[in-house]
């Protein structure tokens, strides 16, 4: 060590400098190559996962409402006051037999299976002994798939297993409970999930789990063709910590609750980054050369710019990524800070492009759901029914036809998400009155709000959800006797907008509320009125749930008052 001091202390400055110059230079570039490398390995496997998690999104969106339409229409079957007389009548004779049949049987099966054609088959159990099996739509309850024991409650099955089956089942509501009867719909597997295949164009995986030993769908591809892999259940139930070598994106289909996973190997983002690796390999390798010829030709004038670099990247290193390299000079080492200038403008203006699609997530999703209509087809349909209605003197399809016309026209709101109290209000008490209909009123309703609070403005679509959970999640698996009651309250309270949304129905455990407005919590439901209320109003503005088992919710929102037009 001696011995290379005195060697260094014998150099000409020249060299002296030029070694100086040459050990300061090849440090920081060396950093600046791995620093970038690794960088842009960091942003590409980001914006893998921004990618894989804005698919499963839509995917999960387009699961979810594919499901939510096969178990509407369970829904309708179930609730069909006509379908559970017709079941339950204890016929004396085959002409009033054949009656229900004809009349009430067979047009609903038929006209659900017309209007859905992934229906394969639709066929109704019944254990009414005195009616006689009829095709393939009503059959004795003995020949059901399920042994009896398994038609207890009213809930929707669902089944579905790899190797194509894909039914839900349902028992329809009627007074005997010891006797059900039950609605088996088998649906066409590959129409459902067939398009799952087709995500990426090869080196991606998904699973749907639907809670057992084996998926219900799997999909695998690799980059070679012909070739096939994927994970096992067990591997992806896991979770993201014990599969270190995949990009893995969990989520829940509200639906049913079944889980997707969607993933692919992290080598897959490491082959896109080879090009931007050799380039950064081979930039460093320029850089160096010229390092190396300035340092011999221009050691002292190099001096003061490698300074001035490296101040600037001790600040990059602390995390300030704003700075801005600046230098004047034509040389190479010029050249060098110009380039390093603009990659760290590039660097920025891909974070910068990361965090803005997280905060335009939420309007992304609202746009998803308006597009899915289209406005001016929906009205003229709807409107040649109430026409038709009203020529067939069938006046409760004529309201229903309007209540759907003022439902949707309120709802899509010409792709405003910015609507009035009025509007709101209107929205929901079509929603409501929809409801009624298709629960046969079995559920009683109190509506009432303030007239002067009619004219302040709110954002469109958040009274609607919490009636919907109210509805589908409360009163629906309400149990026992007793009146059925949804109450829809609106109230100004000194610069604010309150409205309640309240029942009594089952009601939520203390778990349940808690996580009600987590980021795992179920659909486009309070979670989500919840955020978009915060995002748009404030963090002190939003939802408050109150709820017991066995006796009913309540949520109530608080706004801002805000006339139209003020910020």
């Amino acid at each position: 060590m001696a011995d290379v001091g005195k060697w260094y202390k014998n150099l000409a400055f020249r060299k002296k400098v030029f070694l100086s110059h040459l050990a300061v230079s090849l440090i920081p570039v060396v950093i600046l190559g791995i620093f970038c490398y690794l960088q842009t390995r960091r942003l590409l496997i980001q914006r893998e996962r921004e990618v894989l998690r804005e698919t499963l999104e839509q995917s999960v969106l387009r699961m979810d409402s594919s499901l939510a339409m096969y178990q509407h229409v369970m829904q309708n079957l179930v609730w069909d006051e006509n379908i559970r007389q017709a079941l339950e009548v204890q016929y004396q004779d085959n002409l009033e037999m054949y009656r229900a049949y004809r009349d009430v049987i067979d047009p609903a099966v038929r006209q659900m299976k017309l209007f859905y054609p992934q229906i394969q088959s639709l066929t109704i159990y019944s254990s009414n002994e005195t009616l006689y099996p009829h095709g393939d739509i009503l059959r004795r309850i003995e020949e059901a798939p399920q042994p009896e024991k398994a038609y207890q409650d009213y809930r929707i099955h669902w089944k579905a297993d790899e190797q194509g089956v894909l039914e839900l089942y349902c028992r329809i509501y009627g007074r005997e409970k010891a006797k059900p009867n039950v609605v088996y719909i088998e649906l066409d597997y590959k129409e459902v999930f067939g398009w799952l295949s087709g995500l990426f164009e090869n080196n991606y995986g998904i699973m749907i789990a639907n809670g057992g030993a084996s998926p219900a769908y799997s999909f695998a591809v690799s980059e070679k063709e012909g070739s096939a892999w994927g994970l096992t259940l067990k591997e992806l139930s896991c979770g993201a910590e014990c599969l270190e070598d995949y990009v893995l994106e969990k989520r829940e289909i509200p639906a049913n609750g079944w889980k997707i996973y969607l993933y692919r190997p992290l080598n897959t983002v490491s082959s896109s980054a080879i090009s931007i690796t050799f380039l950064i390999v081979g930039a460093v390798g320029i850089c160096l050369i010229i390092i190396f010829m300035v340092s011999v030709l221009l050691a002292k004038c190099v001096v003061q710019p490698l300074v001035r670099l490296i101040q600037n990247i001790d600040q990059i290193e602390g995390e300030n990524l704003q700075v801005v390299v600046k230098e004047e000079s034509k040389d190479e080492i010029g050249h060098l800070i110009q380039s390093f200038s603009r990659m760290m403008e590039r660097l920025n203006t891909l974070v910068n492009e990361v965090y803005k699609s997280r905060i335009s997530q939420q309007e992304y999703e609202m746009k998803a759901l308006q597009a899915q209509i289209n406005p001016h087809f929906l009205y003229n349909s709807l409107s040649l029914i109430n026409w038709k209605a009203i020529m067939a003197d069938q006046l409760e399809i004529s309201e229903m036809s309007q209540l759907l016309s003022t439902f949707y026209r309120t709802t899509l709101n010409k792709g405003k998400s910015v609507t009035t109290v009025k509007g709101e209000w209107d929205n929901t008490s079509s929603y409501i009155r929809i409801q009624s209909i298709m629960h046969s009123g079995k559920f009683q309703v109190e509506q009432q709000a303030e007239e002067s609070m009619m004219k302040y403005e709110m954002l469109n679509l958040i009274l609607q959800p919490l009636v919907e959970n109210a509805i589908g999640h409360g009163l629906d698996h309400k149990e026992g006797k007793g009146e059925k009651k949804l109450w829809v309250l609106g109230r100004e309270d000194g610069d604010c907008l309150e409205f309640e949304v309240r029942d009594n129905g089952c009601g939520m455990s203390p778990k349940e509320m808690e996580e009600a407005l987590n980021a795992g919590s179920k659909g486009y439901g309070m979670q989500n009125v919840h955020y978009r209320i915060r995002l748009y109003y404030g963090a002190e503005y939003g939802l408050k749930i109150e709820s017991r088992t066995g006796e009913g919710t309540r949520v109530v929102v608080r706004i801002p008052k805000r006339l139209a037009g003020e910020p």
